[in-house]
């Protein structure tokens, strides 16, 4: 897996010093962010005693040579109906920002690192296992 995407389950994970997350990011040669996971990891930090050491954290592992941010384009947004009509038609509704995290994973072809299994009704997504 040269390149992945970090749901924010899968960052809790890295931050608690998860092996499995440590290796795959340990062999990615890009990492990617969602805007989506950022604002997932930014409500829980506003709910919590760490704030200011979570912001940092998120900040210098944001900074890393091989970390990208990926916002929301024309094209996210897209995938994202396509994605979510999908869904819906199927009858396997996800919760709405996990189809923005999928249509970045998507647009960039990476695999999306996380704990949910829910992202497998997404059709061709790619997913760390």
């Amino acid at each position: 897996m040269k390149k992945v995407l970090l749901d924010t389950n899968a960052y809790t994970a890295l931050r608690r010093g998860d092996e499995a997350v440590l290796d795959v990011l340990g062999r990615a040669e890009t990492v990617f962010m969602s805007a989506i996971v950022l604002g997932e990891l930014h409500a829980g930090f506003k709910g919590g005693s760490k704030e200011a050491i979570n912001r940092k954290e998120l900040d210098e592992f944001s900074s890393r040579p091989t970390v990208r941010i990926l916002h929301v384009t024309q094209d996210t947004a897209e995938i994202f109906g396509s994605i979510k009509h999908h869904l819906k038609t199927a009858g396997t509704p996800i919760p709405i920002n996990d189809v923005w995290i999928a249509a970045h994973a998507t647009e960039s072809g990476a695999y999306v690192v996380t704990y949910d299994e829910h992202f497998s009704a997404v059709p061709g997504l790619l997913i760390w296992q």
